[in-house]
């Protein structure tokens, strides 16, 4: 993956997604809404949103489509959930913290018009980011295909006993782990909950992905890294009948409850997403900033 300048397509139609929540979210955007209409842009609240003040109100993902950057104004789950609408579509997003750490939405709320006008001036830099296609299957049958930027979750949550899991890369076993879940991570959400648990930080232009264990009952298990062009596959061990279950979650969101009878594959997607940062700016700026690495207690 190589950052590039940023270059706009020559649409000028803008869509905004907002922490509904946050009245400050709410403010800002339609202050923003003002701002990018007074120079002659078409401003669009994105769908699944209460539509902002001054705005048009999509009805449906595929317009986003149209758009020549999404504006994320909230923390890094509205940053998630922005990229869920794209659902794969190569448009660029501008992510705006104001939530607490901020890893995905990097641009200060004082910083917003700046990085704006410098966006649609092309003079952010536009940093690819690898995502992961997931495929679940259900009795051998595919039953859903999600995607993911961040992380995927396969954990007993509010079940009592630790669940076990094996785990396969190109249909080879690697090992069978028994634990309280297993995260599996790209690089960009190696500072999320991988993070949180023990695993490994990795560079966001790494192309590997980390498989990590929650709290696992042997001290043997440990965090393991994948090149990410192997499918790697996932599989509670036992049967149906035993009633053992785990929750999976994707980015933050549960999906569904699955069981032996579900398997999870996972492969690096075709298409990455595409994230608008500053230049002046890199990956261990941000870690000394939200993480303060490398500081003395």
């Amino acid at each position: 993956m190589k950052k590039k300048q940023l270059q706009l397509a020559e649409t000028k139609k803008i869509a905004l997604v907002y922490r509904p929540d946050t009245p400050p979210a709410l403010s800002l955007a339609k202050t923003l809404t003002s701002w990018l209409k007074e120079r002659d842009y078409e401003v669009f609240t994105a769908p699944e949103q209460k539509k902002i003040t001054g705005t048009k109100l999509m009805a449906r993902r595929s317009e986003l489509s149209k758009m020549a950057m999404v504006v994320v104004l909230g923390g890094d789950g509205t940053y998630l959930r922005a990229v869920r609408l794209l659902e794969g579509k190569l448009i660029p997003i501008l992510g705006v913290n104001l939530g607490s750490l901020g890893f995905l939405t990097q641009t200060r709320a004082e910083e917003l018009f700046t990085a704006v006008e410098q966006s649609l001036e092309n003079k952010m830099e536009l940093r690819p980011r690898s995502m992961t296609d997931v495929t679940i299957f259900y009795k051998g049958k595919k039953k859903t295909e999600l995607r993911s930027l961040n992380d995927v979750v396969i954990e007993r949550g509010s079940f009592s006993q630790l669940i076990n899991i094996a785990i396969h890369a190109e249909k080879k076993l690697v090992s069978e782990v028994k634990a309280d879940g297993l995260i599996i991570s790209t690089p960009t959400g190696s500072t999320a909950y991988n993070l949180s648990v023990g695993g490994p930080i990795l560079h966001p232009e790494s192309p590997v992905l980390v498989v990590t264990p929650i709290a696992p009952h042997s001290l043997t298990s440990r965090p393991l890294i994948f090149p990410d062009n192997i499918k790697l596959s996932f599989k509670l061990i036992g049967k149906a009948q035993t009633k053992q279950k785990a929750h999976f979650v994707l980015d933050g969101v549960k999906v569904l409850e699955i069981t032996p009878d579900h398997e999870i594959v996972m492969t690096r997607s075709e298409n990455d997403h595409l994230m608008v940062l500053d230049p002046k700016r890199n990956f261990f700026h941000l870690l000394r900033e939200k993480l303060k690495f490398g500081d003395r207690a």
